[in-house]
């Protein structure tokens, strides 16, 4: 008896050093799993319907699927690379006029405020450190257009074998069926709000933002309304990292009017965009409150990356839920 105790601590042990060893060596596509998950989790109804139901083709079903998610998320991926991968690249690699810029903006900021104090040192530093970022930049496209890849050629292989998939991860979840439900309600309705809302919130405060910025004739106008869309997903202060330097460099060169003006239309019309959805199409796709999605989103983006928008708030959902099912599966063994 006393062996095969140990036969298991050593079986397990070594199946666990396995795992660490493999994790630790795909940790970098992880979030191309991720992804499939995703994909996975919001086409899976539909699919089923189409192959169990209707009785369609699994393989060839499977493939419409991944042919259609690559044309909904490849294409915007690729014209948004398009958009700022150029024009940031032409602005990071013209150091001079970037730092003719920065100091004119500065000697205007310091006459309007004498208590503003940035030498050209610190200028030279803070345009080196941004210079700095263009290979990690590159990187980091060249990395995520991987993932995408993963995340398609996974996504076809869990659609096919998806039955299979779900049969084996429900056998060993140690939990009561309705405890299982309860997982599998909390994970689809945590991925789809972020899934669908995040994408949805961006774009309309992108192009809410991109309308303000032509109104108050910003240059680029297209360039920042696409950074204010991608911002716009960070905690608490979001669209703010766009438009707020931005009213700050028209009030310094002299367009005091035109500053006013954009400050207020983005703190009332493209801030209050988060709040309208959030209470009208998002309470729709999934009712998820805001302390769980920012408290997630400052969890999950240094576990996860980019997927960690989705599943950094999945993780919270699951603490909460693992306290309810830990109390119902073990609260009557103790009375």
């Amino acid at each position: 008896m006393r062996n095969d105790v140990i036969k298991q601590i050593l079986l397990a042990g070594f199946i666990l050093l396995l795992v660490f060893i493999i994790g630790s060596q795909l940790y970098v596509f992880f979030p191309g799993m991720l992804g499939a998950v995703t994909l996975y989790i919001i086409l899976r109804q539909y699919y089923f319907k189409l192959t169990v139901i209707r009785k369609w083709n699994k393989t060839g079903t499977a493939l419409l699927f991944v042919f259609g998610a690559m044309i909904l998320i490849a294409l915007p991926v690729a014209g948004l690379i398009q958009i700022l991968l150029p024009k940031l690249t032409s602005v990071l690699d013209n150091q001079k006029n970037l730092a003719a810029t920065l100091n004119s903006l500065t000697l205007k900021l310091q006459n309007i405020s004498p208590r503003f104090q940035i030498n050209e040192q610190q200028i030279a530093g803070a345009i080196q450190k941004l210079t700095g970022m263009l290979p990690g930049l590159l990187n980091a496209t060249a990395n995520m257009l991987t993932n995408m890849v993963l995340a398609f050629f996974i996504l076809y292989f869990m659609l096919v074998d998806g039955r299979k998939m779900e049969q084996v991860i429900q056998r060993y979840m140690p939990l009561q069926d309705a405890n299982i439900d309860s997982v599998w309600l909390a994970t689809r309705t945590m991925v789809i709000s972020n899934a669908i809302g995040i994408p949805i919130v961006a774009a309309s405060q992108g192009l809410a933002a991109m309308l303000g910025y032509y109104i108050f004739g910003i240059s680029d106008y297209l360039l920042w309304g696409v950074l204010t869309g991608i911002v716009s997903v960070v905690p608490l202060v979001g669209c703010m990292i766009i438009w707020g330097p931005l009213c700050i460099y028209l009030y310094a060169t002299g367009h005091s009017g035109a500053a006013l003006g954009l400050a207020l239309y983005s703190f009332i019309v493209t801030g209050s965009i988060d709040n309208v959805l959030r209470f009208t199409i998002l309470k729709r796709v999934g009712d998820v409150h805001p302390i769980i999605t920012a408290l997630g989103i400052i969890v999950g983006i240094p576990l996860f990356g980019f997927m960690g928008f989705i599943f950094g708030p999945l993780l919270i959902s699951y603490l909460l839920l693992m306290i309810t099912i830990y109390r119902t599966e073990f609260s009557g063994n103790n009375t």
